[in-house]
């Protein structure tokens, strides 16, 4: 008893103060209707169909000009509405519906109350020929949907749905906690990859950004789904009702646009997720291929950022696209004028940006040919640094005193890569004249030998360093080459670790490294000169 009299009151109440008021309120939307003229689409004598409801239900549709439309509508809802509410609050069962003629087309009466008369433009709309067919067939729907109407406001009626609403929110509780548990227990196993083990920290770097990926996609999944459980049972709890069932349809009729947006955004955001996570498995597996040499999966380490990172936002900017034409399409927009627009506007913006096309092709052909790539070190005419970003566009280095240099694509022509595979110290070692050269020549030829023996540095020496021998006759004196193979980036840590050993095993053994001296030579009648000069100004 207390749940009848609680769904009852319920429904009174929200009949009563909420929905009776807001129904009068919400506006019939009118649609196009095609093939009826032959006018433009923002003429006001436009023929448009608009639908006619009862309790949030659509009984049937009307036409009228673009101009007079709306106007009809409120109308005909008017006289619904009042013809509802006497029948409804009337303790007869009794219905009258009459179908009468007036100039020549049918008028229907409900209880002899004018209710609309039905046009030529009616009978097109409902794809029939004679007007009063249309009508006839518009009574027999009328005389149904009020009596059910006022069969679904009695007491047993009410108390049947409410017990079914209760049964619909139970349900949508239940299914909501064990979407969340589920998606909690998911949270707490870890996501795992057939790929092989390795401590390539670039590896490793895809694996965590894959993992943030799923997590990502799982979060966005678990959000959608709760929203159509919560969104669809509120729905459909709302429809139970006649007090409610305007509200159902008002917000089909104005949440269609919104939701279908919304629909495809989060679609385009899983999928792009969705391409990033196939990326960096790609990117990964193709790392740790165990068919490439030492030196090429060195170098390819470098260069799977620059491949994730560009295929990315290619990813991106296509999945971007394709969902704005999806929504579209979605939304029954013909597409196909707006991509044949957007294919001209590409031309001219083609024709007016050539240099951004350039840059392009010219970073396309970076990446594909492997030019160089991110953590790489070069020279662009000029300047140089460290590559700290690259992407169809531009290029970024950060050069010795920090500075970030921006460099267009297309201005790249030649470009000397520091660390491309592998690197190289180029030392030029100054030894003086009167020192012993083989002596200097053996002990620098051992110190590369040590260092290459040493296990803080074996990993960064590739082959054992090259003494080429004298070099040149400097005015310091002997300059002795060296050549150090080195891993990428590496050549500098090496070269310094050589000087520095070099030192102190120089000064241990007594081998001089020769500081900058001039010496000068004069004639006999030159020195005389001079003495002479000196007494005289002393004298």
């Amino acid at each position: 008893m207390h749940s009848r009299f609680w769904a009852i009151t319920g429904s009174i109440f929200l009949n009563t103060v909420i929905v009776s008021p807001f129904s009068a309120q919400i506006p019939a939307l009118p649609i196009p209707l095609p093939n009826l003229t032959q006018q433009a689409d923002t003429s006001e004598t436009q023929v448009v169909t608009a639908s006619i409801r009862l309790d949030g239900r659509r009984l049937f549709q009307i036409a009228a000009p673009r101009a007079s439309l709306q106007q009809r509508v409120d109308d005909i809802q008017q006289r619904l509405q009042l013809i509802s509410q006497n029948y409804i609050q009337s303790d007869s069962d009794a219905l009258q519906i009459d179908i009468r003629t007036e100039n020549n087309l049918p008028v229907i009466y409900v209880n002899d109350q004018l209710l609309l008369t039905v046009t030529d433009l009616d009978a097109q709309v409902q794809q029939e020929e004679d007007p009063f067919s249309v009508a006839q067939r518009l009574a027999q729907s009328l005389e149904q949907n009020l009596r059910r109407a006022k069969q679904e406001r009695q007491p047993e009626s009410l108390q049947r749905q409410g017990a079914i609403a209760s049964g619909v929110f139970l349900g949508v509780v239940i299914t909501s906690w064990g979407i969340r548990r589920w998606y909690w227990r998911l949270k707490q196993q870890p996501v795992t990859f057939a790929t092989p083990q390795t401590t390539n920290p670039v590896t490793t770097q895809l694996t965590r950004q894959r993992h943030r990926n799923i997590e990502e996609v799982r979060r966005r999944l678990f959000q959608l789904t709760q929203s159509l459980v919560w969104g669809g049972g509120t729905l459909v709890i709302l429809g139970l009702f006649p007090f409610t069932r305007i509200v159902q349809a008002w917000i089909f009729t104005a949440l269609t646009i919104p939701f279908t947006l919304v629909i495809v955004g989060i679609g385009t955001y899983v999928v792009i997720r969705l391409s990033y996570i196939l990326i960096d498995q790609f990117t990964a597996a193709f790392a740790n291929n165990a068919l490439l040499t030492s030196e090429d999966a060195l170098r390819l380490q470098l260069r799977v950022s620059t491949i994730s990172g560009v295929t990315k936002s290619i990813a991106t900017l296509s999945g971007v696209i394709i969902g704005i034409v999806v929504a579209l399409t979605a939304l029954g927009v013909n597409v196909a004028p707006i991509l044949a627009g957007a294919g001209l506007l590409g031309v001219a913006i083609s024709l007016a940006s050539q240099n951004l096309i350039k840059d392009a092709i010219n970073g396309f052909l970076i990446i594909v040919e492997d030019q160089y790539a991110l953590g790489d070190v070069i020279e662009v005419g000029t300047v140089g640094g460290l590559v700290e970003n690259l992407n169809l566009r531009i290029t970024q280095l950060r050069d010795a005193e920090g500075r970030l240099i921006t460099i267009p694509n297309s201005e790249i022509k030649i470009v000397a890569n520091l660390s491309s595979r592998w690197s190289r110290a180029d030392l030029n070692i100054p030894v003086a004249y009167h020192a012993d050269v083989d002596q200097a020549l053996k002990l620098i030829n051992q110190i590369g030998v040590e260092m290459t023996q040493d296990i803080r540095w074996m990993e960064h020496i590739i082959e054992t360093p090259q003494v080429l021998g004298v070099e040149n006759f400097g005015d310091r004196g002997l300059v002795i080459r060296v050549w150090i193979k080195t891993q990428p980036l590496k050549q500098w840590d090496v070269a310094r670790e050589y000087r520095r050993r070099l030192k102190i095993t120089f000064d241990k053994e007594g081998i001089p490294i020769p500081f900058p001296q001039q010496t000068i030579w004069l004639q006999d009648s030159q020195v005389q000169s001079i003495v002479d000069n000196n007494k005289k100004n002393n004298g």
